[in-house]
């Protein structure tokens, strides 16, 4: 019985339900590290709810998936759970192989039990912006092959709509000698401004785990996402979009007082 009972605890609250009174009162005891808790929560909610035995997962990328690989590992040592890993990037093969997982791909395990990935934003359909990090079409593949895409967040990715808070922009991986018509059909099309990413700590543009490059779309007064998405992937030299449209089954959110909720596509 001990060992069940988290699992027993572990569903939270529906977004928007009881627990949202006492936010205020209990923020404080979160300030420093409220974000890094909230993740932290919400990895290890998401983990308990939908990891089981003889599962084949999908990793995401990102910082919240580090507390999600870090339940997995616990989980698989204390319960003795028989898995395997395929990773959306290089970040996460690593975070398999540190936490002594068991390390797969798409060739040995083409249909995937659950994908666990973060998100950059979330919307009230549950629509996603992706590709913050920069994993975006192996993040995009993995949920794909998923039976249950689930999504772990912190509060500040919960918006209303797409680009409500997340400001960096679409983004979207390119063919390197397509990025300057890429960047031109985007921008003729759709309006706003597509920007070639730049690299922090090195000279020239971000490459991805493809050999690729990324465009930030900066866009305005976009709502027809699907179509969009569909168009912009259209665009000869375009790979994928960031955009992550009727794919997450659940999204869970890390609240500011210490709890979770969840909401599920098409349950609001």
């Amino acid at each position: 019985m001990l060992l069940r009972l988290p699992a027993l605890l572990s569903w939270g609250l529906r977004c928007g339900s009881a627990a949202a009174p006492q936010r205020l009162v209990l923020k404080r005891k979160f300030s420093g590290g409220m974000e890094e808790e909230a993740k932290r929560k919400a990895g290890y909610m998401a983990v308990d709810n939908h990891v089981q035995n003889n599962q084949a997962l999908g990793i995401g990328s990102g910082s919240t998936i580090v507390y999600a690989v870090n339940r997995i590992a616990k989980r698989v040592r204390d319960e003795n759970l028989k898995i395997v890993c395929v990773p959306t990037s290089f970040q996460a093969r690593q975070l398999i192989l540190q936490h002594q997982l068991t390390l797969s791909d798409l060739d040995r395990h083409p249909e995937l039990d659950v994908a666990i990935d973060g998100a950059d934003e979330v919307d009230s359909d549950l629509n996603l912006i992706k590709g913050g990090g920069g994993c975006l079409t192996q993040e995009k593949i993995v949920a794909g092959c998923a039976k249950e895409f689930i999504v772990v967040a912190d509060y500040r990715k919960d918006s209303k709509s797409l680009g409500e808070k997340w400001k960096r922009g679409v983004p979207i991986e390119v063919i390197p000698m397509a990025y300057v018509p890429v960047t031109k059909a985007i921008a003729a099309k759709f309006g706003g401004a597509a920007e070639l990413r730049m690299a922090a700590n090195k000279a020239g543009p971000v490459v991805t785990d493809n050999g690729n490059f990324i465009l930030d779309w900066k866009f305005n007064n976009i709502s027809d996402w699907k179509n969009v998405n569909v168009s912009i992937k259209m665009i000869p030299g375009v790979v994928e979009t960031g955009l992550f449209i009727d794919m997450a089954e659940r999204v869970y959110f890390g609240l500011e007082d210490g709890s979770v909720c969840f909401r599920d596509r098409h349950s609001h």
